[in-house]
């Protein structure tokens, strides 16, 4: 996914400048990437007491929030992760539980897919900031002893029979038995492996904003709002912010305030007064899965195996899991068993989310039509809410 994005409110001032942690010469596995898929994974690798070195090429983590839900799936195995579930609690506290995504065309209620009663701990999807999701993850690998070694560019990757070389921007190079590219939709790692990226680009671009606003549907569910305009989504956030993403045909590259509350008048008229911009950003949207997850010691997992629509919420959430199974993978010794057990998941979402989001789309007429008369029939079927509630929360891909 590329994205031009603008940022309002505090700054960093003051910045000292930034120490590097050298890099070792040689570790097993070397993570590049550390944003929520490359945290996951090294934290499962040292909970694995298994040696790696995680890279980044930003000088600091995400400050803004990005992905905004956390599936039930995802916290299980934060759950997995730590028994305790003191990891979970930390995020759940940061966070809002939603037990409803309410679906509308315009104000008028289509269905609601409710959480409750699903088969696990976590009942409900957790609406919470990327940037803090990061934090937990970097709080827990912090406290195993590990950290991120910022910033370092990985410019040049090779692999032999024992062995990748990466080498950094910087001239130094780090010596590691495989390497994972968590490196998101331009992969150094899958460019190096040379492994394909199959897929397209949504014609649309979409507009995502952070703001504060008065919400008549409030903060007890999210809301998916289709129209003949485009897919618009509003969800709750902590401190009371809503995200609002919403599909258009040409997006300015700065989405100012002006912009989103005009945006919400058009598509949930009355419902909407935007208040304050906290962060916004313009992006396109591509579908894509990787051809293949390994080439001999080169691996992938998140954006550098797998993007898609961000309708559901489930791009940060495949990452992690991702990230999970290929801690354990690396563990057990089961390589070969990653890419036979993730790369179908992918596949699976990358077709629900691009199914969702063309119904959402779509503008043709007698499509909304039949769009708009199956929905609310087929969420009177208690299986069909349940089977669509349990595939958006991902608790089929344990």
């Amino acid at each position: 996914m590329t994205s031009t994005s603008r940022r309002t409110g505090t700054t960093r001032t003051g910045t000292a400048p930034l120490r590097r942690r050298p890099l070792p010469a040689t570790t097993d596995v070397a993570v590049v990437g550390a944003g929520p898929t490359g945290l996951a994974l090294a934290v499962t690798l040292a909970e694995a007491g298994i040696d790696f070195v995680l890279l980044d090429r930003q000088a600091e983590g995400a400050n803004t929030s990005r992905a905004a839900v956390v599936h039930a799936r995802t916290l299980e195995v934060l759950d997995e992760l730590d028994p305790s579930r003191a990891l979970s609690a930390e995020l759940i506290g940061l966070g809002i539980p939603v037990g409803t995504f309410r679906i509308r065309d315009g104000a008028r209620p289509l269905a609601a897919i409710g959480f409750a009663g699903l088969p696990t701990a976590h009942p409900y999807a957790l609406m919470v900031p990327q940037d803090r999701t990061e934090a937990v993850l970097l709080a827990r690998l912090r406290a195993l002893g590990r950290d991120v070694h910022r910033p370092y560019e990985v410019t040049a990757i090779t692999q032999d029979a024992d062995g990748v070389t990466l080498t950094t921007a910087t001239g130094e190079t780090l010596r590691a038995g495989h390497a994972v590219g968590a490196d998101g939709m331009h992969s150094a790692v899958r460019t190096a492996a040379g492994i394909g990226f199959t897929g397209s680009a949504y014609e649309e671009s979409f507009v995502l904003a952070d703001v504060v606003m008065d919400w008549d549907p409030g903060a007890a569910e999210v809301s998916l709002t289709l129209g003949a305009a485009g897919l618009t989504v509003v969800a709750p956030l902590p401190g009371g912010h809503y995200r609002v993403v919403a599909s258009v045909e040409e997006a300015p590259a700065e989405p100012d305030l002006a912009f989103v509350q005009g945006l919400l008048d058009a598509r949930a008229p009355g419902q909407a007064t935007v208040r304050e911009l906290a962060w916004s950003s313009r992006f396109r949207i591509h579908h894509r899965v990787a051809d293949r997850y390994r080439a001999g010691r080169l691996l992938l997992a998140g954006d550098a195996a797998h993007v898609h629509s961000p309708a559901g919420g489930q791009g940060m959430n495949t990452g992690i899991q991702d990230a999970y199974a290929l801690g354990r993978a690396f563990a057990d010794g089961n390589l070969d068993g990653y890419e036979a057990r993730r790369r179908p998941v992918a596949q699976r979402v990358v077709a629900l989310t691009d199914r969702m989001t063309r119904i959402a789309t779509t503008r043709n007429p007698a499509l909304r039509a039949a769009r708009n008369t199956v929905l609310p029939l087929a969420s009177r079927i208690p299986a069909l809410r349940r089977r669509l509630a349990t595939e958006l929360a991902e608790l089929d891909y344990r």
